[in-house]
């Protein structure tokens, strides 16, 4: 298991959405069943996994609240995007976060936990075994341990989930607008 920190002079404005679109990274999150330990009506999974950052998820009920994303097939985890924001949401603001994973709720385990401190922004958590792979898993779980000022319920305003870009992807990407000049090669221009 891992520790990390996280302060409010650390955390930089990295937006995953533009690593996304550029291919560096593959989001997976819409390829998993996604449910929470609780939550407000109207501030559930929808407000959690938009594209917007001034939608969230807010709980309601006791700690730990619970995120669980459950993966139909096993999947190579790179890292967890989480957006949150202290000076919109205080106290509902997480303080310490605990990743779990495994294949189902009865073997989870503890992969990372992340102190967080007045986060503003996006804050990547990497996810690595003991011998420093990307984890694979079918199940991972965001447990929220620890609002600040002792806050009851939590805010989470975005989660993005991703697998590392295959060097194939990769290598094929630029040859999408390749073209052949010559007469006898243009009829490979188009394949069937």
């Amino acid at each position: 298991m891992a520790y990390s920190s996280v302060s409010d002079e650390v955390v930089e404005e990295f937006n995953p959405k533009k690593e996304e679109k550029e291919g560096s990274i593959l989001e997976v999150g819409d390829q998993a069943v996604w449910s929470l330990s609780s939550c407000k009506a109207g501030f559930g999974i929808d407000q959690l996994r938009d594209d917007s950052t001034d939608t969230y998820w807010q709980s309601d009920g006791q700690l730990p609240h619970l995120v669980n994303i459950q993966f139909r097939k096993k999947t190579t985890i790179q890292n967890i995007w989480i957006f949150a924001d202290y000076k919109a949401d205080e106290s509902y603001t997480p303080s310490r976060i605990s990743i779990r994973a495994g294949t189902g709720f009865s073997d989870l385990q503890e992969v990372e936990v992340i102190e967080l401190n007045e986060p503003n922004g996006w804050i990547a958590i990497p996810l690595k075994d003991a011998q420093e792979k990307y984890i694979r898993t079918f199940m991972l779980q965001l447990a929220v341990l620890s609002n600040h000022q002792s806050g009851r319920d939590t805010h989470l305003r975005n989660v993005r989930v991703h697998s590392p870009v295959s060097q194939t992807m990769v290598a094929i990407k630029p040859l999408q607008n390749f073209q052949f000049l010559s007469r006898e090669m243009c009829m490979f221009n188009t394949l069937k």
